[in-house]
């Protein structure tokens, strides 16, 4: 078992920095960690660069006793000695300043990664780490349609699930073969992040180090006024999981706030790399907002988009760009920049108002980006019959394109984490079926889905059993299909949610309230509601707690916009977002001093809300009883994530991960606790 002192040793001696040594400690400011007698000899000899990134100096150690070079003259001390007659005590021993190194003009110095085979020599299959192929499945709205009936509108379901992780434990550590990650983590470090939040993210950053695996890389930057490259891409070994916490634990807080230019820094490590992992992903947090690029004119909607470096937004010609997920920190960060530079990229954006809960926020993330198993997923469909045409593709955020003729059509999927499903909502014209036909069903569809294996590289394509409807004379008691039924659901939720935010927006928070609380009640009636679906009664629970925070200026303001843009990007992409909340109580309290004011404001949009769309009354008492927090709903803390809508897209290994993250912080807590109680 290696030492302490001998974990993250000297680079250029590979001595351990033990306390206590009698060696003075040199750390750059690239945060690369040497023997101060080692670095100044390492100049001396005219090495004038990092000896691990190659970041070029723009301070040099220097000894009294190295040789200098001749662009850094050496000036002599005064000879006191001789000008008072005595010898001088030695000056006082000082620490080596703190080295600012500019960052190399072009990021070609990442780690090599090995070839797509494994340490026998065998080439990676995706089957390592998942199990079987992806499946595609159709399901019809109804089973049957009269014969001499037509349908304008008829709905197909098309559900694609990835395939699944044999353990998900395993699939969340080093234990078992997967498509390795290249990881940019762009930091905000500006002056609004100092002391408590550093501290809180420098502890989130440690549990994303120690989970990465030796195949991922990492390169951290930072941000404030300007950006830095902290690290260059590093292979997670246990060196380089040693160099990359160093580096965290030396930033400081200090400057504005420079969202772009963090950006520009994130695009050029990825596309200045020399090699490449098989996944790219990039995490962006931030507290602030960006006074460096947006420009913010009265009646204007900032231009967010020029935020976002041209090399991230996906150019439709198959090229694979790296995906932003955004993490929105505290109360006054820019929800919607941050929602914009995720809806851009294909990332998803997360809303950490509980700032103790980054930590948790950040594990989810990467429980899913290190089980990347299906890469550049396509969904082909075409009409199963003459008479058949698409109409419509309810798709959310992913591109979907119906030809003129509705014949065919398609939807981009782009990648899949284990266990994580797709359903796209097709609507179909469907014929009579004239007697002469002969046939006892029509044909409605075909469903082809090729993608691509992240692990292994092998393209593959999976087709459905065709979809296809009976056509009986009468069909009075045709069979309904749930899955069509609770998917129409969500969509339908999706598409109020969004006319919500667009009310709120212009400041009609009444009518935000009317719509939302409209929909809640038409989820309560659906049938998948009344016969216990856990995911439309979770759907409820989010759109009740929506309600709460768009009813006011000052909670749709504090709160309530964040909270329905990351609700927004996860039913949007059907992938996991985090809403890490404090009680709403709480959140008013923080927004204008003091909840009195704000609850009553909120109390009386809720009793006018119904006028906005002529809706039956909405359950006030409800209502209050959940801001008091004695009434259903009310823990709004923690477990946010698992009690609404967005809990159905958590896999499995990003549930493992958030686990792990939370026994982490409990053991840390308790470990301080100890410490405390002993001093």
């Amino acid at each position: 078992m290696e030492r302490p002192e001998q974990s993250n040793p000297c680079p250029i001696c590979t001595g351990g920095h033990a306390a206590g040594g009698g060696q003075a400690i040199f750390t750059a400011e690239c945060s690369h960690t040497f023997h101060f007698h080692c670095i100044s000899t390492s100049v001396a000899h005219g090495r004038l660069v990092c000896p691990l990134c190659n970041a070029r100096w723009r301070e040099l150690p220097l000894s009294q006793t190295s040789a200098m070079p001749p662009t850094l003259p050496r000036q002599p001390f005064p000879r006191m000695e001789a000008m008072h007659g005595f010898q001088p005590p030695p000056p006082p021993r000082q620490q080596p300043p703190l080295l600012r190194p500019a960052d190399p003009e072009v990021f070609d110095d990442d780690d090599q990664v090995d070839p797509p085979c494994g340490h026998d020599g065998q080439r990676r299959e995706a089957a390592a780490v998942s199990s079987g192929l992806l499946v595609v499945k159709t399901h019809a709205e109804y089973s049957a349609v009269a014969r001499d009936s037509s349908h304008d509108n008829f709905a197909v379901l098309v559900h694609v699930k990835a395939p699944g992780i044999v353990d998900a434990e395993a699939a969340a550590s080093d234990a078992a073969p997967r498509a390795p990650l290249d990881l940019v983590t762009v930091l905000d470090v500006s002056g609004s992040m100092r002391r408590d939040k550093l501290a809180l993210v420098k502890q989130a950053m440690g549990f994303v180090i120690d989970n990465l695996g030796p195949d991922d890389r990492l390169s951290v930057v930072s941000f404030s006024s300007g950006a830095h490259r902290v690290t260059r891409l590093l292979r997670m070994s246990d060196i380089g999981k040693g160099v990359a916490s160093e580096a965290v634990e030396s930033l400081t807080a200090g400057g504005t706030t420079n969202i772009a230019e963090g950006l520009r820094t994130a695009a050029k490590v990825l596309g200045e790399r020399r090699y490449r992992n098989a996944v790219s992903s990039v995490i962006l947090l931030s507290d602030g907002q960006d006074n460096h690029t947006v420009r913010r004119t009265r009646g204007r909607v900032p231009n967010y988009e020029a935020l976002v470096p041209p090399s991230f937004v996906p150019a439709g010609t198959g090229d694979r760009s790296a995906p932003i997920h955004t993490f929105g920190f505290g109360h006054n960060h820019d929800a919607a920049a941050m929602h914009v530079i995720a809806e851009a990229t294909g990332g998803t954006f997360s809303y950490i108002e509980n700032e103790a809960a980054i930590q948790d926020a950040f594990a989810q993330c990467i429980g899913g980006l290190l089980t990347v198993v299906v890469q550049e997923a396509r969904v082909a469909i075409a009409s199963g019959h003459p008479g058949v045409r698409i109409s419509s593709i309810k798709s959310g955020r992913y591109e979907s394109r119906v030809d003129e003729d509705g014949r065919s059509a398609s939807v981009a999927v782009g990648e899949l984490y284990a266990d994580e499903q797709r359903r796209f909502l097709l609507f179909l014209s469907v014929p009579t079926a004239e007697a002469t036909d002969g046939e006892s069903e029509t044909p409605l569809i075909t469903v082809r889905c090729s993608y691509r294996e992240a692990a292994g590289g092998a393209h593959v394509d999976v087709t459905a059993e065709d979809a296809v409807v009976a056509r009986p004379e009468h069909a009075a008691d045709a069979e309904r299909s749930s899955d069509v039924e609770r998917e129409r659901v969500r969509v339908e939720a999706i598409e109020d949610i969004a006319a919500a935010r667009a009310a709120a927006e212009r400041g009609a928070h009444q009518e935000a309230v009317a719509i939302l609380g409209y929909r809640r009640r038409a989820v309560a009636r659906s049938p998948a509601a009344r016969g216990g679906d856990p995911t439309s009664t979770a759907l409820g629970t989010e759109l009740r707690r929506m309600c709460k925070r768009v009813a006011t200026r000052e909670s749709y303001r504090g709160s309530g916009r964040a909270y329905v843009l990351a609700g927004l990007s996860s039913h949007e992409q059907q992938r996991a977002t985090s809403r890490q909340l404090r009680p709403l109580r709480q959140t008013l309290a923080g927004s204008d001093g003091g909840d009195g004011e704000a609850m009553n404001s909120m109390a009386a949009a809720f009793a006018q809300a119904p006028s906005a769309v002529g809706a039956g009354a909405l359950e006030v008492t409800d209502s209050m009883e959940y801001l008091g927090g004695g009434g259903p709903g009310g823990d709004e803390g923690a477990s946010e994530n698992e009690a609404e809508g967005t809990a159905s897209y958590l896999t499995p290994a990003m549930r493992a991960m958030l686990l792990r993250s939370r026994r982490a912080r409990e053991a840390s807590a308790e470990q301080q606790q100890e410490q405390q109680a002993s001093n």
